[in-house]
C-alpha cells in the first residue's frame, strides 16, 4: 500500500466514523509502505535516477512524464507500468502519486518543484537546484510553506566517507587547523557547433513544456538536449553542472554547512577556441572570500594541450578539492580522499560508495516518516551550495575584459597559484588571460542575507539574480528579497 493510498483510507476511515488504530506518527513505517514517485523528466540522468530509486526498495515507478516521446518510450522499459504524461501538471495533479523526482533542465528545477509541493507533493530535485538566486529562495520557502520534504540531488551527501572526514578534519584536527580551500573541475568537453540556420524543433515534441520558463530563442547548437546546459538560458554552465557537487563537499566537510554563502566574490573567465554556440565559460575561476576560510575555484573544460585526452596540470583532483591545513593537505573527491602531511606523506586514506542508492534511499525514508530532519541533503542546504555556483556565474556575466594587474592584486597564494595555471593553460592555445573573451568582475560585496550585491559592481552583477519568465511559466514569489525590488 503506498503512503497516500494509507492516508486516504485513514481519513476516509475517519469520516465515515470508523474506528481506526493509528501509530503516533500518521505515517509510521511498516513493512508493506512503499513510496509512490512520479519522474518528471525521462531524460539521460532520470534515467539513472530510476535505476537507483528500484534498488531502494522502498518505491514504486508509478508514472513518468517528458514533452519528447521518445523520451518516454525510453523510461517506459525500465518502468514499465508507469503512466505516462507529456505535461507534468497533469502528472502532478495524481492524486495516486506521493512524491516527484525533478530530473528537468535546470531552468524548470524550481518551479517543477514548487508547482508538485503546492500540490501536495514531496520532492527530489536534481542539483543545481536553482537556475538564479532568487527562484531557489523561493523554492525554499515552498517547503516550509506547504510542509514537505524536499531533498536536493547532491548524492555525496550520503556517502557514508563524509562522516569520516568531517571527524579527520575537525574533531582529530588530524592536520591541524584549515587555512584555505581549492576547488577544481577541471573535466574535458568539445564544441557544440554552431548552425547556420536556427534548429527546427523535433516533430512530436512539445516545445511549449520543453521551454517552460525559460525564453523562446532561436537555438543555434546542434543538439537540443544536454547541451543546453552551455545555454544561459536554460543552463548553468559547467560551474552549475559538476562545481556544485565540489563546491557542496567544501561547504559539508570543511565549513561544516556553517557557512551559507560568500561575504564577497571576485572570479571570471571565458568560451574560447571553440566558436561554437555555447555562451557559459568552457575557463572559470573564482575567489570566494567567506569572512574566515578562503576559497578558490578553477575549472576548464580544455584538454592540457590540443589533442590531449588528460586536463591541464593543477593543485588538487580533477573534480574535487583540497583542504589546505598547518600540517597538511586533504585531497578529496568523489568517493575518494587522501590525507597528506607536509612533507607528502600519506597520512590516511578514505573510501566511500559516492552515495549513489543511499541519498535516494535517504529520501524515501524521511517520506515514509514524514520527517524532513531525516535529509542528508535538504533543500535549504541545496540552495546555498547552489548559490556559490550562481554567485560565480553572475560575476562571469557581470564582468568586462580581464584586467591581469587587477586580477593579481587578490594576494593569497592559492589564487595567484590559480591564475598562473590559468595562463599557463590558455598559453598552450596561444591564449592570453588579457584576450578580449576573457571576463573578470571586480570584488563584489553581498548583502547580510546573501540576496543581493551591493557597493562596486552591483548594477551590473544584481540583473543576473533574478530572471524574466515567460508568461503562465512564473516562479510565483513566496519570500520577499532585495532583489525583487532591484528586478521589479
Amino acid at each position: 500500500m503506498s503512503i497516500f493510498s494509507r492516508r486516504r483510507f485513514l481519513a476516509a476511515s475517519a469520516a465515515a466514523g470508523i474506528a481506526v488504530s493509528q501509530p503516533a506518527r500518521l505515517w509510521a513505517r511498516d513493512a508493506n509502505e512503499r513510496v509512490a514517485i512520479g519522474f518528471i523528466s525521462c531524460g539521460g540522468r532520470a534515467r539513472q535516477l530510476m535505476e537507483q530509486f528500484k534498488k531502494t526498495n522502498l518505491c514504486d515507478i508509478v508514472a513518468v512524464c517528458d514533452p519528447d516521446p521518445e523520451r518516454i518510450a525510453a523510461a517506459k522499459e525500465i518502468a514499465p507500468d508507469a503512466n505516462t504524461f507529456s505535461d507534468l501538471r497533469k502528472l502532478i495533479e495524481d492524486p495516486t502519486i506521493d512524491a516527484v523526482v525533478v530530473a528537468t533542465c535546470n531552468h524548470w528545477h524550481c518551479l517543477a518543484a514548487i508547482w508538485a509541493m503546492e500540490a501536495g507533493k514531496h520532492v527530489y530535485v536534481e542539483k543545481p537546484l536553482s537556475h538564479t538566486q532568487w527562484e531557489g529562495v523561493q523554492t525554499v520557502a515552498a517547503a516550509e510553506r506547504y510542509n514537505k520534504i524536499c531533498q536536493i540531488g547532491t548524492q555525496q551527501r550520503s556517502d557514508p566517507m563524509q562522516a569520516e572526514i568531517k571527524k579527520f578534519l575537525h574533531e582529530e584536527k588530524a592536520l591541524g587547523e584549515i587555512t584555505a580551500a581549492k576547488v577544481n573541475r577541471y573535466g574535458i568537453r568539445g564544441s557544440i557547433g554552431k548552425r547556420d540556420t536556427p534548429m527546427e524543433i523535433p516533430a512530436g515534441l512539445d516545445y511549449d513544456l520543453w521551454l517552460g520558463p525559460a525564453q523562446n530563442q532561436p537555438i543555434m547548437r546542434k543538439n537540443l538536449h544536454y547541451d543546453w546546459h552551455w545555454d544561459w538560458n536554460t543552463g548553468s554552465g559547467e560551474m552549475g553542472n559538476w562545481g556544485v557537487h565540489v563546491l557542496d563537499d567544501v561547504r559539508n566537510n570543511i565549513f561544516q554547512d556553517k557557512v551559507k554563502l560568500p561575504k564577497k566574490i571576485f572570479g571570471g573567465g571565458g568560451r574560447v577556441l571553440w566558436n561554437d554556440a555555447g555562451q557559459t565559460p568552457n575557463v572559470h575561476f573564482t575567489y570566494f572570500d567567506t569572512g574566515d576560510i578562503p576559497v578558490v575555484i578553477g575549472l576548464s573544460n580544455l584538454p592540457s594541450e590540443p589533442g590531449s585526452k588528460k586536463p591541464t596540470k593543477h593543485l588538487g583532483p580533477d573534480s574535487g578539492y583540497v583542504a589546505v591545513c598547518e600540517g597538511g593537505t586533504y585531497h578529496g573527491q568523489r568517493g575518494k580522499g587522501i590525507a597528506m602531511d607536509n612533507e607528502g606523506k600519506v597520512v590516511r586514506e578514505f573510501k566511500g560508495n559516492s552515495g549513489n542508492v543511499l541519498h535516494m534511499k535517504n529520501f524515501c525514508e524521511a517520506v515514509i516518516a514524514n520527517d524532513p530532519s531525516m535529509l542528508n541533503a535538504d533543500i535549504e542546504v541545496g540552495n546555498d551550495s547552489t548559490g556559490w555556483c550562481n554567485l560565480a556565474n553572475v560575476a562571469f556575466r557581470a564582468g568586462t575584459q580581464m584586467s591581469v594587474e587587477q586580477a593579481r592584486e587578490v594576494e593569497h597564494p592559492l589564487w595567484q597559484q590559480t591564475m598562473t595555471e590559468m595562463e599557463q593553460h590558455l598559453d598552450v592555445y596561444s591564449k592570453k588571460l588579457s584576450d578580449k573573451e576573457i571576463k573578470m568582475s571586480p570584488m563584489m560585496e553581498l548583502s547580510d542575507d546573501g540576496t543581493t550585491f551591493i557597493g562596486e559592481g552591483a548594477d551590473a552583477a544584481n540583473v543576473f539574480l533574478k530572471r524574466e519568465y515567460r508568461k503562465g511559466f512564473e516562479v510565483p514569489e513566496l519570500a520577499a528579497t532585495a532583489t525583487t525590488s532591484t528586478t521589479e
